[in-house]
């Protein structure tokens, strides 16, 4: 048995979920997320909880049960607390104007990109830091695909350290030209 997938999933007071035919729809107040869960995965609602079971005990179905549970589990996290991804802008001339769901990064370019978000994802700025921002978002998957495209047009480089990053991540840097000459 998946030690993940047999968890329970509690659903909040606020929250409504609805299972037709394996499509899970979670309803809170932040918004509506829905999932069609594999044939395999048998997704069931018991008092405040949510169950997944496999129907059998194959290789596909073992695969699959702790993921659909986790992906069930990440739609309510979503619907009531939402998620985030926090990226920091690093270098000299490099910044980012939010306006709600498009993102103007000025990046060293000739010219600004310009990036409008799927539905459902909202930019902001940290008031103290402005080299901060912040994606914002229900779908955990959605947040995660937007913050990495963002991050795509200036990867951290290794030398000086410029260019877009997450916050909790580590760039190994490197010495350099300079360093080398004086071995």
């Amino acid at each position: 048995m998946s030690r993940i997938g047999k968890l329970p999933i509690d659903i909040p007071q606020d929250v409504k979920v609805d299972i037709k035919d394996n499509k899970v729809t979670v309803k809170g107040p932040k918004g509506e997320l829905s999932e069609q869960v594999h044939e395999k995965i048998s997704v069931e609602k018991k008092d405040d909880q949510i169950i997944v079971t496999r129907k059998s005990d194959d290789k596909k179905a073992r695969s699959l049960h702790g993921l659909s549970r986790n992906l069930i589990n990440n739609m309510v996290i979503g619907v009531t607390k939402g998620f985030k991804k926090e990226l920091e802008i690093i270098g000299v001339g490099y910044k980012a104007q939010a306006q709600g769901s498009k993102v103007t990064l000025n990046l060293g370019f000739s010219h600004p990109v310009e990036y409008q978000a799927p539905e459902g994802i909202t930019f902001e700025q940290d008031k103290e830091k402005k080299n901060i921002l912040v994606v914002n978002g229900i779908n955990k998957q959605v947040v995660g695909e937007v913050a990495a495209k963002i991050r795509s047009y200036r990867k951290p480089e290794p030398y000086k350290g410029k260019g877009i990053r997450y916050i909790d991540e580590y760039v190994a840097r490197k010495a350099g030209k300079a360093a080398a000459k004086a071995e």
